[in-house]
């Protein structure tokens, strides 16, 4: 066969489908040997009634063992912090903190503990890889609060945007910018010293 029509057929072969088991190891894989991860992120919430989109930017850190922060700059401050058992989310601009010290992290979903390492794809969700190479993960078990989750993976098994659906159809995407790996975190970045007037808050229906 002629070398140039050998190299056509070859450009015209359709490329091997993703295993999405295979893609759910890698993910897991690359988040169990990391240690810690910081990356900045762009959050998109898209709500089912009426299509109301809200947009957030910010930047996420990461480390174990049970330590995740989100502080968030636009539209509006806000930081978020677990650390092991005890949740804060603090407003700046409102003065106010929600305090949670018996947060279980335990019942947070795999489609949130697969950045500590934790929890698995596998288990909870039922893999697939859809036409553009991205990891879909469909809950084994009904869940209102993920229907669907699509991630698309880096190189390295890293993942670099997310997309959640919930029951209701509302739709929270992620894309994750300047991800850096293992940089030596000190445990304080996940401590808040929080104002001494500031107002405690509940959670709404508590």
């Amino acid at each position: 066969m002629p070398a140039a029509l050998l190299a056509l057929l070859c450009a015209a072969a359709p490329a091997a489908p993703q295993d999405g088991a295979a893609l759910a190891r890698e993910v897991q894989a690359f988040y169990e040997r990391t240690r810690d991860l910081e990356a900045g992120f762009v959050q998109t919430y898209t709500y089912a009634a009426g299509g109301r989109r809200q947009v957030s930017r910010g930047t996420l850190r990461v480390k174990k063992p049970g330590k995740l922060r989100w502080d968030y700059e636009a539209p509006e401050k806000k930081t978020i912090v677990v650390n092991g058992t005890r949740l804060t989310q603090y407003e700046p601009e409102e003065n106010q903190v929600y305090l949670d010290e018996h947060f279980d992290a335990s019942a947070m979903s795999a489609a949130v503990t697969f950045l500590l390492g934790r929890g698995s794809l596998e288990k909870e969700f039922v893999p697939s890889a859809d036409a553009a190479g991205r990891l879909v993960l469909v809950p084994r078990v009904p869940d209102a609060r993920v229907a669907e989750v699509v991630l698309t993976v880096g190189e390295r098994g890293e993942v670099t945007s997310t997309r959640v659906t919930d029951a209701s159809g509302n739709v929270n995407e992620l894309v994750f910018d300047h991800i850096r790996r293992d940089v030596g975190l000190d445990d304080r970045v996940f401590v808040l010293d929080l104002p001494k007037d500031v107002e405690r808050v509940t959670a709404p229906g508590r």
